[in-house]
């Protein structure tokens, strides 16, 4: 299974919170998945920190590309595509950043890993 990780979930996982559930920490931990991080959770976290939203991600926001090989995790650019689909679709949530994974979830054929129940109604497979 191909999984993308939602930035919360990514920070749960680092920092072994049990806010992660258990079918997505298994997921993750499953060898045989293939795990990405998308470049608009790099941005969403470096964003955060500067603006004192995440002030306990501050090792993750200095140290990124370092912090997601090391967890053997693949990094998913944004390509002129993703931002094309994001920017098309016709929902109220307003967030950039779950556009953008919304649209790479989906034109990547992935399964997001997100809490974000409002993800559903957008034709994306998430597991939580």
């Amino acid at each position: 299974m191909k999984l993308l990780l939602d930035t919360h979930a990514l920070i749960w996982w680092l920092a072994g919170d049990d806010a992660l559930s258990i079918p997505a920490r298994q997921a993750i931990a499953d060898e045989a998945n293939a795990v990405a991080v998308s470049a608009a959770s790099a941005m969403e976290v470096a964003t955060k920190f500067r603006i004192g939203k995440l002030a306990q991600a501050a090792l993750l926001a200095q140290n990124f590309e370092a912090i997601i090989a090391d967890q053997g995790f693949v990094e998913l650019p944004i390509t002129v595509h993703h931002a094309r689909l994001a920017g098309e679709m016709k929902i109220d949530h307003k967030d950039p950043f779950d556009r953008l994974l919304i649209a790479q979830a989906q034109a990547e054929d992935m399964v997001l890993v997100s809490n974000e129940a409002l993800f559903d109604g957008f034709a994306v497979k998430r597991l939580w």
